[in-house]
């Protein structure tokens, strides 16, 4: 999205690097991404938005040349095929969890998604991957409970949108309030739970909050699949917000759905990286969750 924006592609290899320092490189099995198809993205996204965001991407071979979707969310050359594989990896991911080949699954994928809604993009996001994930599972697989946990440090106002109301999911979102995208404090859906958190929220104000808000809560919906947002700025060492929280912190909450999965889903995780633009934090802590969801318990 052009030089110095903190969704840059050093994000990937961050993570990469500290998967292959840490030795959780030698534990996990790399797939490569399919592209989501139409059918898929117009599930959780209208048409008419797809084919806007279709219209939109440069068809020239300058990764220089962009448009400007928002003040934050750009294309180049390569944009929309990226996006296209970011969705289709939280699809290829649901296939594999649910298909016992593997029990929890990380997609290290670029452009985030859980601000894009069903006629919007945002917040560095074009389609919604989790989402399109979590559709792809109610859809083929037939599901009929989901579980999502979001933890960016942005409110997830895309996922939102489109699950608003949706029986099937059950949405708890954590969030610096208020903050952008300055949604979510006033939801009333009955299966969204969100906690906004003051700025300056530290680990034990974080663990308290979304313990007591959220883990009975997915307890009693005894979900088929949990799916993660997992976003990582909410990071102490990370300047895009306000949160005081540690790696160990991400973990932590990591720790508890692993838990939760074991009970009711065969231990069946989906997490998509969202947000976490401090790299050595971000690296770090993608580290720690993957570690987690590994799950040596």
């Amino acid at each position: 999205m052009g030089a110095h924006h903190p969704e840059c592609p050093e994000r990937l290899y961050a993570i990469q690097d500290r998967l292959v320092a840490s030795g959780m490189e030698m534990l996990v099995t790399h797939y490569d991404a399919p592209a989501a198809t139409i059918e898929q993205l117009t599930r959780v996204h209208d048409a008419d938005y797809v084919q806007r965001i279709f219209a939109a991407a440069p068809t020239g071979t300058d990764p220089l040349a962009l448009v400007w979707l928002d003040g934050d969310t750009a294309l180049n050359c390569h944009t929309l095929e990226a996006a296209q594989h970011a969705a289709g990896a939280a699809i290829l991911a649901v296939d594999l969890v649910l298909s016992d080949r593997h029990h929890a699954a990380f997609c290290a994928v670029r452009p985030p998604g859980h601000h894009a809604g069903r006629r919007t993009s945002g917040g560095f996001c074009l389609f919604n991957n989790l989402a399109v994930g979590a559709a792809h599972a109610l859809a083929v697989h037939g599901l009929e409970r989901i579980g999502i946990v979001d933890f960016d440090v942005h409110h997830g106002d895309g996922t939102e949108d489109i699950f608003s109301g949706e029986a099937r999911v059950l949405l708890c979102s954590s969030f610096q309030h208020p903050f952008y995208p300055g949604t979510g404090a006033d939801s009333t859906a009955p299966n969204v739970i969100n906690v906004p958190l003051p700025r300056l929220t530290d680990g034990a104000a974080f663990r308290a909050a979304v313990g007591a808000a959220w883990l009975a809560r997915l307890d009693a919906f005894a979900p088929q699949l949990l799916m993660i947002s997992a976003g990582f700025d909410g990071h102490l060492e990370d300047d895009m917000a306000h949160f005081n929280l540690h790696t160990a912190d991400f973990g932590w909450l990591t720790r508890e759905i692993h838990l939760l999965a074991r009970k009711h889903c065969q231990e069946r995780v989906v997490s998509c990286l969202e947000g976490g633009y401090a790299l050595s934090a971000l690296g770090r802590s993608v580290a720690t969750h993957v570690d987690e969801l590994i799950g040596q318990v």
